[in-house]
């Protein structure tokens, strides 16, 4: 639902550049494994200095498995995270999805880290200013402490693009404080 919210907030703002959901709109976005990577290493890696936590590698193994779900869900339609026994404990995973060509990956990755606008510093759940964690689920996953490395992926229905990332360690634990450096530094810790 946000998704489809942040589409037609984009949409609806004026042709700036910075409005635009990818550099070649109304085009399709660039797609291709090079420029996925490199759109969410530097995005994710970005947000977590600013925690202050140490970047991820990119996992080439973790990219075909997210490739593996996202083309379940294009092809199925059902939008959703992987239901596979034991999969949970071993990776975590992000999920987006949007108009099929239409967002850029920064897009796509740019809205998970956006949720760090409600971020709190608290024990795992209880981190959103708007008490409700999934608010924050995505940001939380990609600057989670011990998660060392991420893999990403985009599989597309005739409409729909699903873009699926998966992180290991795993992330979102109940029971572990999370803050950001600076704010473990206001608070003694």
């Amino acid at each position: 639902m946000r998704s489809a919210l942040f589409l037609a907030l984009l949409l609806a703002a004026p042709a700036a550049a910075e409005t635009r959901p990818s550099p070649n709109w109304p085009a399709p976005a660039d797609r291709g494994e090079p420029l996925i990577r490199d759109a969410v290493l530097s995005a994710s890696n970005a947000a977590r200095t600013r925690f202050g936590v140490a970047p991820m590698d990119w996992s080439a193994e973790l990219a075909a498995e997210a490739m593996g779900h996202a083309r379940y869900m294009a092809a199925s339609g059902i939008y959703g995270h992987d239901q596979t026994p034991g999969r949970r404990k071993k990776q975590g995973e992000n999920l987006w999805r949007g108009p099929k060509g239409v967002f850029s990956y920064e897009v796509m990755i740019g809205t998970m880290i956006a949720e760090e606008q409600v971020f709190r510093p608290g024990t795992f759940p209880d981190v959103s200013t708007t008490g409700q964690w999934h608010d924050v689920a995505h940001y939380t996953q990609i600057v989670w402490p011990a998660t060392t490395h991420v893999g990403c992926a985009v599989a597309s229905s005739a409409s729909t693009d699903y873009f699926v990332c998966r992180y290991s360690p795993t992330g979102n634990k109940d029971g572990l404080f999370m803050a950001a450096q600076r704010q473990l530094a206001k608070r003694g810790d």
